[in-house]
């Protein structure tokens, strides 16, 4: 499957939980990069969301720079795939962290699955809607009652709230094929994307510069890449969670300043990225303040407040994609991060 396609086959997977289907995602995984193997080191594993690229950066970092050994942890990165949930291979104890969002948090609170969000490495979701240039397309405002090739299930977080704010209707909707080649015959065509990928490949592609409109600045605020674990972890062990948000937040502060250590161990884990894509990645994400605006400006990488989940709760609510019953503060805790710019650095 092709790199550029990647987060939208995942980012809302089913939360329900199989026995038989997380042990095939346990077995289908193999890719992954570890610390130096240490009897005194605390073994830790986190899964990601897709396969190794600049938005997993940090914690690259934090394995290639040896920040996670000098707080005691022996890191896997074990990558995940079109194929594999993260909620499931936590919940059944395969990995120890996992690359999440804030509607998966919520959502397993509603579903009685008992996960915990404990770091936000992203202020902002990088999800974009994406058109041509001068064909008056500039604008989300614009883009009512035009279709629009989005995915169906993976989208509808996100599209039911475009509906909520900007009376867009489900018979926009056009199917998705998780390639830009429709996008680049039509010059009226408006399609998903993700901020450090498609535009980069229509750049390249197409030859000229797309409009792009991120859909955090224009109220849908969900934390992205966030830090998850288990409620069982944070009761039984919050000494190995802390060091390991601890850590991994310094790993992000190292990536944004030098990246190369890491881009080395995700060129090894994911032979197909390259160090254009990795720069540009890198690039839009410093551009647009994904990791560094926000509550991170003042709090640290990985900020997280009681208030931004509760706009984001009350965003998805609206827009019918939770039920309004649903207790959203079990969702997080403040516990481990908030500690302020100079904690970390």
């Amino acid at each position: 499957m092709n790199y550029i396609n990647r987060r939208q086959f995942i980012q809302y997977s089913s939360l329900a939980i199989s026995t038989s289907i997380l042990t095939s995602c346990a077995t289908s995984n193999n890719s992954n990069s570890t610390a130096k193997n240490n009897k005194n080191l605390d073994k830790v594993t986190y899964g990601t969301n897709w396969y190794a690229q600049g938005e997993h950066g940090g914690f690259y970092q934090g394995i290639a720079t040896g920040i996670y050994e000098d707080y005691g942890l022996d890191v896997t990165i074990k990558m995940g795939n079109a194929q594999v949930n993260g909620t499931q291979l936590l919940v059944g104890g395969a990995i120890d962290f996992y690359m999440g969002l804030s509607i998966e948090a919520i959502s397993a609170v509603e579903a009685g699955i008992p996960t915990i969000t404990v770091a936000a490495i992203f202020q902002k979701d990088p999800q974009v809607l994406i058109a041509h240039p001068e064909v008056g397309n500039d604008s989300l405002e614009q883009l009512k009652g035009k279709p629009i090739l989005t995915s169906s299930l993976p989208g509808k977080p996100f599209w039911e709230f475009l509906k909520s704010k900007y009376g867009y209707t489900d018979d926009q909707r056009r199917p998705y094929n998780y390639s830009v080649a429709p996008f680049l015959l039509d010059k009226n065509s408006i399609q998903q994307g993700y901020l450090t990928s498609e535009p980069f490949t229509i750049e390249k592609k197409g030859g000229f510069k797309p409009v792009v409109m991120l859909l955090a600045d224009a109220g849908y605020k969900p934390y992205a890449t966030t830090i998850a674990t288990t409620t069982k972890m944070v009761d039984k062990n919050p000494d190995l969670v802390q060091r390991f948000v601890d850590a991994s937040i310094k790993g992000w502060y190292s990536y944004l300043d030098n990246p190369e250590p890491a881009n080395k161990l995700i060129k090894k884990d994911n032979p197909e990225m390259t160090d254009e894509l990795l720069a540009y990645s890198l690039e839009k994400m410093k551009e647009y303040g994904i990791i560094t605006s926000g509550d991170a400006v003042t709090k640290g990488i990985g900020a997280m407040t009681n208030e931004r989940w509760k706009s984001f709760f009350d965003t998805v609510v609206e827009a019918g994609v939770i039920k309004p019953g649903t207790n959203y503060k079990e969702a997080f805790t403040l516990q481990f991060v908030n500690q302020g710019v100079e904690a970390y650095n």
